[in-house]
């Protein structure tokens, strides 16, 4: 599963380059805060495998004006390395590489 590039943005983590991609519309069980954000990432240069972040904040588009922290650079940044320090291979294929940081979020009754 490659990520489009239209809305992807660049960073730059241990001098390697990623793209990565918050959904701009939250997903149906987003909006109601039912399930976390997610946001994914992959190499740049080389197809491969994609790594899928579960967070422990609410969509900031959800519907009921719950507030959320939005995912930050720097946020990001630390979750490559912490996945890359947990075997995720950006330029190896295979299934996407799950990361969850889930814990903490209260979904909405």
């Amino acid at each position: 599963m490659a990520l489009g590039r239209k809305g992807a943005r660049r960073i730059v983590v241990d001098g390697t380059e990623y793209r990565w991609r918050l959904r701009r519309r939250p997903t149906y069980f987003q909006a109601l805060c039912w399930t976390p954000c997610c946001f994914a990432v992959e190499h740049t240069d080389a197809t491969g495998t994609t790594l899928v972040v579960t967070t422990n904040q609410p969509h900031a588009s959800n519907w009921f004006g719950r507030e959320a922290k939005p995912a930050l650079p720097s946020d990001v940044a630390r979750t490559i390395q912490h996945a890359l320090r947990d075997g995720w291979t950006p330029t190896a294929p295979g299934p996407p590489f799950h990361i969850d940081e889930s814990a903490g979020f209260t979904p909405s009754p």
